[in-house]
């Protein structure tokens, strides 16, 4: 299993990555809120345990950030505030489970493996259409939507946010979106996809949704 620990303590997340390590776990550990979600994005964990107390953007923030640019994985909150109030808000924002501090690292521990079993068990249900944050992609016709409106988009820039849509929240290579955008067209030189990431940009500048490059491994959308 592999675990993401987004916990700013330095002395309790050494703590717990030795101990989720020795329980057969890869963990890897970010301590910042502001580079969170690029971290989130870019493992791809199987789990991640999250602090809310963060430096930089607060834990919520960042678990709602994840939630709308279609990350899907199972959260746990792990943190001193232990009101009601403040476990309603993390169970609202998307979280699959609390875990007020102090804490037992056996139920930790035992907690991490139930939500990826649950996960494993239940896999998130297939839609007909494509959403990113206000984008739908709509599989029958193939016309993107904003909000309710059509986009004007040209047929290379649809098989780009396509090929984009299908995969909320991963990074798509360079090499893979050049074959979906100019199949079969070796005389196109390999730059010409940066052209249409170009255009593609200004026409998504409205719309809360960001055509993000993470270099060396690709292109991304992110809702704001």
């Amino acid at each position: 299993m592999h675990l993401l620990l987004i916990e700013d303590d330095p002395a309790l997340h050494i703590t717990l990555q030795r101990s989720l390590v020795r329980a057969q776990m890869r963990v890897d550990v970010c301590s910042n809120g502001s580079v969170a979600l690029q971290r989130w994005t870019e493992l791809q964990p199987d789990v991640v345990v999250l602090d809310l107390s963060l430096p930089g953007v607060d834990g919520l923030d960042v678990l709602k950030q994840a939630r709308q640019s279609g990350l899907r994985t199972p959260v746990l909150i792990l943190t001193a505030r232990g009101t009601v109030g403040d476990k309603v808000l993390g169970l609202n924002a998307g979280a699959d489970d609390y875990l007020p501090k102090p804490f037992d690292l056996d139920e930790l521990e035992a907690r991490i493996r139930a939500l990826h079993r649950r996960n494993a068990d239940n896999p998130p249900p297939q839609s007909s259409d494509l959403q990113v944050g206000e984008l739908r992609l709509d599989r029958t016709s193939g016309a993107i939507y904003h909000r309710h409106q059509v986009m004007d988009l040209t047929p290379k820039e649809l098989a780009l946010m396509g090929a984009l849509m299908s995969r909320p929240g991963h990074a798509v290579s360079k090499e893979r979106l050049f074959e979906v955008v100019f199949p079969g067209q070796a005389d196109v030189q390999f730059e010409a996809i940066e052209v249409v990431v170009y255009r593609l940009r200004k026409k998504l500048t409205a719309t809360r949704v960001s055509l993000v490059t993470l270099r060396g491994l690709g292109y991304l959308l992110k809702a704001e």
